[in-house]
């Protein structure tokens, strides 16, 4: 996100002078593919190729090269070093602004300021410096730095990062409603039969490249070598410089960190056979699971890494190094598209962190499926249990850690979750001059009949056709933007078809636009600029879409574009998941949280999350409706967030459609006053009151919620 809305508050303050003076220094950080601009690389579409470019003009060996060609200017012909063109031969040998920034040297400290991603482009192009590895130098000496939290949380980039600041810094973690989640995912790889493919290819590509080294520049091959023989420290592997090519490591194990790498892979053609017997381990693996005898396997690490080194004689101690290994010899062979190995990164990655964590407390699964992710090849996946694993190192380091956001509900399961001992635990209400929200429970329809997702009852025609009735009576009543969110893709495709059958959809584009949301990210762009339009317009619009999905997480409905969001039912996860049974027997045995708490906890997450698009400011208001009987239940809606509660009263709750309509009529009229300004003065802070705030400092981690 940018870090201001208003403009002419972002880039350097005239009144202080560099960022070592007075002033504050805010930035934030991104990807080449948002922070990059060299035009030549920018016309380039994807991620992929842009990384690519990047590296290929910037990387240690590439300048080197650049430096040789400049030594040579009556173009002499030298010994080719690449076997194909590199796409330092398409972009150009050098970047002017990452040249412009290295010249620089100590003169490149930023003025004091407010910086977003367009204000830091700008400021770079005019002082010809490349704004990414320019931010990624102002993190020692920046006030404030906004970035991703999983630069914090995902070791494989978290080192480019946090590794430069203080222990004494402030680490706030802001919509982390799904914070132990996204620690998981850091810990997990998951790698189908397609990758296996790839990556024997990718393993073929880096034996020729080496044979081809080896009679060119045998010296590269050796100078690795010997620099392996002293551990990964002092090569500089774990400690790298932001413009080496490398790649970071999940490993945190204190053996692969400070000893040597094992004999037996040190030199780059016995690693190479290495990583082909645990490919092709995989490979039969994967055969055995989706034969004919076949079908979904659980093995806990140590178990599998018993079988693997059984069958193919390998040792446990060098797969540990598997992937620091690898980022030694990509370094080493000068490849400047990592992403083209990306299959034989994952193999690697997952090599060594069954050898690291196999001993103790079982907190990883190995669960092998005929099938995965919905398609038709089988895979493997390495599923972390624990999210406390990934996030235990910044509690450790930092002493002040504020996890915050306004669905953290209930508040009390987030310690347990993450393993830490909360100094403040505290949620609060909206401070509101108005009843700016309207939450409303409807469990029946205008027949009666209750209306509920549960697997039971979603395919009854009854509540098929109560809730399609539900819909067209609330885009009759209510203006403007409408946002439906169903439980799931295959939930919302099933009811839109039947709904179209009988011939709801005509009925609702009577009185609005119809647009939905996709898995493809590139149609659900485009169908989110042309509901903003349908409601500027004054037509009208509802867009249907799904919870946990891109629109449930990133996009806002502010103002006239979201009046009303409906949950239509419980958005549970999918129970029957291998790898969610196998986290909830790990929350249960180890941290005895129950499975139905557990579940309860992340569906009720999920749909406070969707209905809290519907306000974004004080003068802000909207609609928020839960379609489902067991949101009725206490247990259930006890666990939505205290500023949704604070507005949720008796009389909203076991709602029929009709007399939910009643309601909604009254609420708009109320809401279609003018603004009492002195009101809503009452409810915001004044400067004073704010700098007042900042003389309280906290230095524990805590934990918030506030909407």
């Amino acid at each position: 996100k940018k870090l201001d809305k208003d403009r002419s508050n972002m880039g350097p303050n005239p009144h202080h002078g560099g960022a070592g003076g007075n002033g504050a220094l805010a930035v934030c950080l991104s990807s080449r593919r948002n922070m990059c601009i060299n035009e030549r690389v920018i016309r380039e579409s994807d991620r992929e190729t842009i990384d690519a470019a990047c590296r290929s003009m910037t990387a240690p060996w590439a300048l080197e090269r650049a430096k040789k060609a400049a030594s040579n200017p009556l173009g002499q012909p030298q010994q080719q070093t690449q076997q194909q063109p590199t796409p330092s031969s398409q972009f150009g040998s050098s970047c002017q602004y990452f040249d412009g920034f290295r010249e620089a040297g100590e003169a490149t400290s930023m003025p004091s300021g407010v910086y977003d991603l367009e204000e830091l482009k700008k400021w770079g192009e005019g002082k010809n410096w490349c704004p990414y590895y320019l931010t990624r130098q102002a993190i020692n000496h920046a006030t404030v730095l906004v970035f991703n939290y999983q630069y914090m949380l995902d070791p494989k980039v978290a080192k480019m990062v946090s590794k430069e600041l203080e222990s004494e810094s402030i680490i706030v973690f802001d919509e982390a409603h799904n914070i132990d989640s996204v620690c998981i995912e850091a810990f997990s790889v998951t790698i189908q039969s397609q990758h296996l493919e790839r990556a024997t290819r990718s393993l073929g590509r880096l034996s020729s490249e080496i044979s081809r080294v080896k009679s060119s520049d045998g010296a590269r091959l050796q100078a690795e070598y010997q620099t392996l023989v002293t551990g990964l420290v002092d090569q500089g592997l774990l400690d790298t410089n932001p413009n080496d090519v490398g790649l970071a490591s999940n490993i945190l194990s204190p053996d692969v960190i400070n000893e040597a790498v094992p004999g037996n892979i040190r030199r780059a053609e016995h690693f190479i056979a290495f990583m082909k017997k645990v490919v092709e381990h995989l490979k039969a693996r994967l055969r055995t699971v989706s034969g004919p005898t076949g079908g979904v396997t659980s093995e806990t690490p140590l178990a599998f890494l018993h079988r693997m080194i059984t069958t193919t004689s390998l040792e446990a101690k060098p797969l540990k190094f598997a992937y620091s290994r690898l980022s030694s010899l990509l370094r080493t062979l000068q490849v400047p598209n990592l992403d083209d190995f990306n299959a034989l990164t994952d193999v690697a990655d997952f090599a060594s962190l069954v050898s690291t964590y196999s001993e103790g407390l079982p907190r990883f699964a190995i669960i092998m499926e005929p099938q995965v992710a919905g398609g038709p090849n089988p895979g493997i996946q390495l599923a972390c249990l624990d999210s406390s694993l990934a996030i235990a190192p910044l509690f450790k380091r930092f002493g002040s850690v504020i996890i915050t956001s306004g669905t953290l509900s209930p508040l009390d399961l987030y310690p347990k979750l993450l393993q830490f001992e909360p100094c403040i635990l505290e949620s609060f209400n909206m401070s509101t001059f108005r009843p700016c929200i309207h939450p409303l429970v409807i469990t029946r329809g205008s027949d009666q009949l209750p209306v509920s997702t549960k697997f039971q009852d979603r395919g009854d025609m009854g509540v098929v056709r109560n809730y399609g009735t539900m819909l067209v009576e609330l885009c009759r009543t209510i203006p403007d933007g409408i946002v439906a969110f169903f439980t799931s893709y295959s939930y919302m495709e099933s009811i839109i078809s039947e709904w179209d059958g009988m011939g709801i959809m005509r009925q609702l584009t009577k009185s609005k636009l119809v647009f939905i949301e996709t898995k493809d990210v590139v149609e659900t762009t485009l169908a989110l600029e042309n509901f903003r339009r349908a409601c500027d317009s004054g037509r009208g619009a509802i867009f249907l879409s799904v919870a946990r999905g891109k629109v449930s997480e990133g996009i806002n409905f502010d103002r006239h574009y979201g009046r009303a969001v409906i949950m239509f039912g419980v958005p549970f996860q999918y129970t029957l998941s291998h790898i969610l049974r196998a986290r909830l027997e790990f929350l249960q045995t180890q941290y005895q949280i129950r499975e139905q708490d557990f579940l309860n906890f992340d569906a009720l997450r999920q749909a406070a999350q969707c209905v809290g698009r519907v306000i974004r400011s004080k003068t802000d208001y909207g609609l928020m409706i839960l379609a489902d009987t067991r949101y009725n239940r206490h247990d259930k809606r006890s666990k939505l967030p205290k500023w949704i509660l604070q507005f949720l009263g008796d009389g909203q709750l076991n709602l029929s459609t009709d007399t939910a309509i009643g309601q909604i009529k009254h609420f708009l009229r109320i809401m279609a006053q003018p603004v009492d300004q002195n009101s809503l003065k009452e409810v915001l802070l004044t400067v004073e009151e704010v700098e007042a705030m900042l003389h309280y400092q906290t230095d524990a981690p805590c934990i918030t919620a506030d909407p």
